[in-house]
């Protein structure tokens, strides 16, 4: 079993995040919608796939521990889930980087009710460096690219 490229794992859970990393943090109300609806979307790798990242190896269903290898356009995106949230009103899951990823780092996809008024918050946190030199070559644009995927994970988490 291959080890994870950073050494910072789960910190994507608790504040501050790393330092010596880029950071993301985006967040998003999808209105007064079922959490269950979206952690069947979290949970069944949904997010990634409507965000146009196919799965290619890997269980289908979201479980702490699983390896999971995502395809998009000419990169190869392999990945461990390193923590699972499955609570009433939370539920999510934060993945970390294995080698042969384009990045080292740990991205996490939360989605949270308000027990006082339904609303459902969608949160994507994320701490990141270039883990090739195609990535740290293409600094500028690959931040742009973080930052693109970050709205369209956030974009498909809507039931």
């Amino acid at each position: 079993m291959s080890e994870l490229t950073y050494a910072e794992v789960g910190a994507t859970a608790s504040e501050p995040l790393p330092a010596g990393y880029h950071h993301v943090r985006a967040t998003r109300s999808l209105g007064v919608v079922d959490l269950d609806e979206v952690a069947e979307i979290l949970f069944g790798w949904k997010v990634q796939e409507r965000a146009g990242v196919r799965r290619v190896a890997g269980p289908d269903r979201v479980a702490l521990g699983v390896d999971v290898t995502f395809r998009s356009l000419l990169q190869t995106i392999p990945c461990r889930v390193v923590e699972v949230v499955d609570e009433p009103d939370r539920r999510g899951f934060a993945y970390g980087t294995l080698p042969g990823h384009p990045e080292t780092g740990e991205e996490r996809f939360m989605a949270q009710r308000d027990p006082g008024t339904g609303e459902v918050t969608a949160t994507i946190t994320a701490f990141s460096n270039p883990a090739t030199w195609v990535t740290r070559l293409g600094g500028p644009v690959a931040r742009l690219v973080q930052r693109l995927m970050t709205r369209r994970y956030l974009d498909a988490m809507t039931p």
